[in-house]
């Protein structure tokens, strides 16, 4: 529970309407009120929030890149980094199931409790009050971003990489696949039609795999040239 019933560590707003802070602490599993309905909320919140400073501290950076940069931020992982950077969990209300299977140290409930609490903000007190939550949490997480173009999946790099030069793009071919529907093992090739040079990698899904190897094949074209 948090320190106080109306603020938490690592938030910094107060809650005039403490029930909004409590809900959003609130996993489904104890009770029917719960943080579902305020992640919904926050999600977009935050979406609106991180897109808004993106478009300000990045004035060189093409919708492409833009968007890049926003999926970094709002992803699963950087959430629960965060959520966990201000101790999160422990402030959480979980039932007895989730608490005896570490459910405060879930990913995918880390972010969507921090979600909710922005979520909740909004509720409590209106946009600008939740514009200075996002901002005071992730404005460092923004200011630390790679460059844009560096985001970009392998398949991405390769292909733009080959058109810069007038090549033809790469050719993929699904070679073979093993195990359980539940378990399946891809192998894919990635070859390069004007050079005949080609990378072979294995993934548990296709598009996994076919990464892998147009990483291999852009090594290769960027070492060589």
């Amino acid at each position: 529970m948090p320190a106080r019933p109306d603020e938490i560590p690592g938030i910094p707003h107060r809650f005039e309407r403490p029930e909004w802070l409590l809900e959003a602490l609130t996993h489904r599993s104890l009770d029917a009120r719960n943080y579902e309905r305020l992640e919904f909320l926050g999600d977009s919140v935050l979406a609106l929030v991180v897109s808004r400073r993106l478009f300000e501290v990045r004035p060189g950076d093409d919708e492409g890149s833009l968007s890049r940069l926003r999926s970094r931020v709002v992803r699963q992982e950087t959430l629960a980094r965060v959520a966990r950077d201000i101790g999160l969990g422990e402030h959480m209300r979980l039932g007895r199931d989730q608490l005896h299977t570490g459910g405060h140290r879930r990913a995918s409930i880390l972010s969507d409790v921090l979600e909710a609490i922005i979520g909740a903000v909004y509720m409590d007190a209106g946009f600008d009050a939740a514009e200075r939550v996002v901002r005071a949490i992730f404005d460092p997480v923004i200011d630390a971003l790679p460059d844009g173009e560096d985001l970009k999946d392998p398949k991405t790099r390769l292909q733009e990489w080959l058109q810069a030069r007038g090549r033809p793009l790469p050719e993929y071919t699904l070679v073979g696949e093993e195990g359980a529907d539940h378990a399946k093992l891809f192998h894919v090739r990635c070859r390069l039609p004007d050079s005949g040079f080609d990378a072979s990698a294995s993934g548990r899904s296709r598009r996994g795999a076919e990464q892998t190897a147009a990483r291999q094949v852009l090594d290769e074209c960027e070492g060589a040239s």
